[in-house]
C-alpha cells in the first residue's frame, strides 16, 4: 500500500535507530481513501507480525528524509505503529507498508 509519492530512495535503518528520529509534526499528505486504505493495511500488517511472526516492509519520512524499516508491527492505532520494545513511528510519516 502506497500512501503518498515522494522523490528518493529509502535510506534501510535499524528499529533501533529510529528512537533517535524526528518526526515533523505535520501530516503526509493523503486523501480519505488512501487513509482508509492505510488503516486496513496497518491491521493486516498487525496480524501477520501478532500471529505469524512476519516482518514488514514500513517506508516513512522523517526530517531528514525517507527511512525505511523492516521489522515486525505489534500494534497500531490512528496515530502509532508500535515495534519491538516500544518503539514506534508516526502513522501520519508513513508513506508505504508493504507484506
Amino acid at each position: 500500500m502506497k500512501t503518498t509519492t515522494l522523490a528518493g530512495t529509502p535510506t534501510l535503518i535499524q528499529k533501533e535507530d529510529i528512537p533517535n528520529l524526528r518526526f515533523p509534526k505535520e501530516p503526509l499528505q493523503r486523501s480519505k481513501d488512501e487513509q482508509s486504505i492505510l488503516r486496513k493495511t496497518l491491521r493486516d500488517s498487525m496480524v501477520l507480525g501478532n500471529i505469524h511472526h512476519r516482518k514488514i516492509r514500513i517506508v516513512f519520512q522523517d526530517e531528514e528524509g525517507i527511512k525505511e524499516v523492516r521489522t515486525t508491527i505489534w500494534a497500531a492505532d490512528d496515530r502509532f505503529i508500535v515495534l519491538k520494545k516500544g518503539v514506534s513511528i508516526p502513522v501520519d510519516r508513513v508513506v508505504e507498508i508493504t507484506f
